[in-house]
């Protein structure tokens, strides 16, 4: 069953100028035509609106749960330089009474989700050579992508049009309440940060989801912390050195936990990886259930890190950009309570740290 789209006259000038620049360049992704044509993605979406797509209400603790009802799906989460995609189902999902977070914590679909940056929804129906590809697509105020959800071919489609009918927006206004991004705080001066604190706090870590609490109380940014804590906790690496890292997890079999995520979500693979390859400046896993596309190019710095907890040495590799912001990370899979894989440390040990 198709979106009910109300009656349009004619589509909007920014829709026009989209079809038009994809009629001269097909394969261009939406993404990467919102910045052509100088607006926002959820800007480009909204403006399907009496097209192919419908805006939802972004009512978070009762639309996340029913995304479940769809089946099968594939769930993508990215960011300026990494896509994450993940097929499953979305189960076990929790909203916190403020609203503010919310878990997927099913064993293929594992998503952290921080709420109060998630600001539209629009489900959208694409008609292409291959077929009618519907999603849903959740934008944050600055109108970049937070999620996406895409239906399958083993997805139950019978359950789309109930659920877009749900929570369908009673206004299907393409206006959006944008708002600037607030500007980071300047990084404090390495002088000014007490480097044995922060030490001392990294050494007393019994949980690896205390580290970004340590990082505000010491007034440091990640990468700077990495920097300053020491050789025992993180040393550098080359960054070349991530395929080679995924290319040996592949041959040994390795199950790892990767990490990708923008400001409002973070989505978590954990298996192995089989099928890998490397094309135009992009390094693939293409598995059946998992694929991720890596910018290569785009890492700048990459850490091998080592962080305390109760059950043990947590070790990691942490891919950032040129401006600091976090990437990749790849741990080995693991479960709270469990000590960290012998072969995940092993292999995240080999590659030699930079002098």
């Amino acid at each position: 069953m198709s979106i009910p789209t109300s009656a349009v006259a004619e589509p909007s000038p920014l829709y026009q100028a989209w079809q038009a620049l994809r009629s001269e360049q097909p394969r261009l992704r939406a993404r990467e035509a919102a910045e052509r044509l100088a607006v926002s993605e959820a800007e480009l979406v909204a403006s399907r609106l009496g097209v192919d797509a419908v805006r939802l209400r972004p009512e978070w603790a009762a639309l996340l749960p029913a995304l479940g009802e769809l089946g099968y799906i594939m769930a993508l989460t990215r960011n300026e330089h990494c896509v994450h995609e993940r097929k499953g189902y979305y189960r076990e999902v929790s909203v916190m009474a403020n609203g503010q977070m919310g878990l997927v914590v099913s064993a293929d679909i594992d998503l952290r989700l921080f709420l109060a940056g998630w600001a539209s929804v629009f489900a959208v129906e694409e008609r292409g050579e291959r077929g009618t590809q519907r999603s849903i697509q959740v934008f944050d105020w600055q109108g970049v992508a937070v999620h996406k959800v895409y239906m399958t071919a083993e997805s139950r489609e019978a359950a789309w049009a109930p659920l877009l009918e749900r929570f369908r927006d009673e206004t299907q206004d393409a206006a959006l309440a944008l708002r600037p991004r607030a500007e980071p705080e300047a990084p404090r001066p390495d002088e000014q940060v007490d480097v044995a604190a922060l030490r001392q706090g990294w050494a007393a870590l019994k949980d690896t989801h205390h580290f970004f609490a340590l990082l505000k109380k010491q007034g440091a940014v990640r990468t700077q912390a990495l920097r300053l804590a020491g050789r025992e906790w993180a040393e550098p690496l080359d960054p070349g050195a991530l395929p080679s890292l995924l290319e040996t997890a592949a041959t040994r079999q390795v199950p790892l936990m990767v990490f990708v995520g923008n400001r409002h979500c973070i989505q978590i693979h954990s298996g192995s990886v089989q099928r890998l390859m490397a094309m135009e400046g992009w390094f693939n896993v293409l598995d059946p259930e998992f694929n991720l596309h890596l910018k290569t190019p785009a890492v700048q710095q990459l850490w091998r890190v080592r962080k305390p907890s109760s059950d043990g040495i947590i070790t990691s590799w942490e891919a950032f950009d040129a401006e600091g912001e976090l990437i990749v990370q790849l741990f080995g899979a693991r479960k709270p309570g469990v000590a960290e894989r012998e072969d995940w440390r092993a292999l995240a040990e080999e590659a030699a740290a930079l002098s």
